[in-house]
């Protein structure tokens, strides 16, 4: 079960880190973190292309040092309701589809999927890989492999 700290509530980089307050919950935070994400994505799907993969990387950059600082203050690494990476992670598999309802959930459950069960080399990046980037790069891999999935279903389709 995860234990969310109540500073989530009361200090905006914990905020942030926990998806808005969405890795707060009681249980599958990483689930309800890329929930979250989905309204985001839709409110970025008018956004040319160019200015979506930007605010998607500005989105890492600025995760990275969220994930780091959240992390140091709980003194736990990859604390499972720290859930911007999910966010992240989700907008990379969702970049280039066009939005329907149908896209955004077999998006969804595609990321979760790759998020999961981290197949090579996610799992390896998870393990070996530190600190603030390292909390990130998992989800952007996993990012990736949906992306990935996502266009070669629609090329096929």
């Amino acid at each position: 079960m995860n234990r969310a700290p109540a500073s989530v509530w009361r200090r905006p980089t914990h905020f942030f880190a926990f998806g808005l307050g969405s890795g707060a919950a009681p249980w599958a935070p990483g689930t309800f973190g890329t929930l979250a994400a989905i309204p985001f994505y839709w409110l970025m799907t008018d956004l040319p292309l160019g200015w979506y993969l930007m605010l998607s990387f500005a989105a890492f950059v600025v995760g990275v040092w969220l994930c780091e600082k959240t992390s140091r203050d709980l003194g736990v690494h990859d604390h499972s309701g720290i859930v911007w990476d999910e966010f992240v992670g989700y907008w990379i598999t969702m970049a280039a589809v066009p939005f329907s309802w149908e896209a955004a959930l077999w998006g969804f459950v595609v990321f979760r999927i790759f998020d999961v069960f981290k197949p090579w080399p996610i799992r390896w990046a998870d393990r070996r890989v530190a600190g603030g980037f390292g909390i990130m790069i998992d989800d952007v891999m996993a990012g990736v492999y949906a992306w990935s999935t996502m266009h070669l279903w629609f090329w096929l389709h």
